[in-house]
């Protein structure tokens, strides 16, 4: 049992000073701020919904998805029927289906198990800061490194932070206004991947979507202005070839 658990101590310390992992984590630490506040926010929602400790700290182990949490938080509160709260948390999380296309070109010579167990640290943040830098993958890095070092450093701040939330209940404010830091974080965050006239002009029209299709229901103004970008992403890459296709 010994020998054991030593072999899996050495694996895991030989792992961890991989330089693309030290480097994810590294990368990944001045979002830590950011996240945290999001979390707190996050765990004192699930607090105040009535939901006991034990089942919201379950969930938040298990979702790992802040907008789906609370997104489901007041259907689950009202006694919404479940097909409701899955019908919706699968819209708020539509993104990561996305973020999955993107992920595949990098990951798709690795196990299926092992491209699942990665599926799960997926987050916005993690993404972000992966495409940063790796803007395009190329033959030699291996990805999986840099991509669970800062996933590793997001879901232990995650956890953390809302799990506090959870613990500390009514004991925080609204006045402190956490998620608006957590907000501005993440919106930092994106700007520093708007490089090109397209990524600007996509995140425009994400924006201006967002807003135009907020009195949806169910958060689905968030699946239309992923879906504005997306198509503006496509029709950016199609344009040089159908431009060539017009000449005469």
């Amino acid at each position: 049992m010994r020998s054991s658990v030593a072999s899996l101590r050495s694996d895991a310390l030989a792992f961890v000073r991989r330089p693309l992992f030290r480097e994810g984590a590294v990368e990944a630490v001045p979002m830590a701020i950011g996240i945290a506040a999001w979390g707190l926010v996050a765990g004192v929602a699930m607090a105040k919904s009535g939901m006991g400790v034990p089942l919201a700290i379950f969930m938040s182990v298990l979702v790992y998805a802040g907008s789906a949490q609370i997104a489901a938080l007041p259907l689950i509160a009202a006694g919404a029927p479940m097909w409701v709260v899955w019908i919706t948390t699968l819209c708020v999380s539509l993104r990561f289906m996305a973020f999955s296309f993107h992920y595949r070109p990098y990951f798709v010579h690795l196990p299926r198990r092992q491209r699942v167990a990665l599926s799960f640290m997926m987050g916005d943040s993690s993404f972000a800061l992966f495409i940063r830098r790796f803007p395009e993958p190329l033959p030699g890095p291996r990805y999986e490194d840099y991509f669970l070092g800062g996933s590793l450093v997001t879901f232990g701040v995650w956890q953390v932070s809302i799990v506090t939330g959870i613990l500390m209940g009514h004991g925080i404010p609204a006045s402190w206004n956490l998620g608006f830091a957590g907000t501005m974080a993440l919106l930092a965050l994106t700007c520093t991947q708007l490089r090109s006239p397209v990524t600007w002009v996509a995140a425009v029209v994400a924006g201006c979507a967002a807003v135009a299709a907020y009195a949806l229901p169910l958060k689905l103004n968030i699946v239309v202005a992923i879906a504005a970008a997306v198509a503006v992403g496509v029709l950016a890459d199609r344009a040089p070839a159908l431009h060539r296709g017009a000449r005469p």
